[in-house]
């Protein structure tokens, strides 16, 4: 079977309904950031997504069981490792961060991104 044109997802294009939602309060370590969810893409195999995230202000506890390609659209945060190596992003960086990694994510500037996700487990 062949996947045709109409079949591409485009992001500008397509009205995906937005998921707003809070931070579960053993995650959080500073705020009380609301986050938003555009979950464009998953694949038949719910291992891949592609979407646009938001967060608002604040920090909280990461711990990636998935390998996520980030594009940072708007705004800054600061992401840090469990040995407290940090590095800043914003607007316009491209960056990948893999499955395993564990730490912080802080958002200094609301930020957006778009993200691509591929889960290598199921869960």
């Amino acid at each position: 079977m062949s996947i045709g044109i109409d079949s591409i997802i485009d992001f500008a294009a397509i009205n995906t309904a937005v998921e707003r939602y809070k931070l579960a309060a053993e995650k959080r370590l500073q705020g009380d950031p609301e986050q938003q969810l555009q979950n464009h893409y998953s694949s038949d195999c719910d291992q891949f997504h592609a979407g646009v995230w938001q967060g608002d202000i604040g920090r909280w506890k990461v711990c990636y069981s998935e390998h996520e390609y980030c594009e940072i659209l708007s705004g800054s945060s600061v992401v840090t490792d469990s040995d407290g190596n940090q590095t800043t992003v914003k607007t316009g960086d491209r960056f990948v961060i893999p499955a395993g990694f564990e730490g912080t994510w802080e958002v200094l500037e609301d930020c957006r991104k778009v993200y691509v996700i591929f889960e290598p487990t199921r869960r």
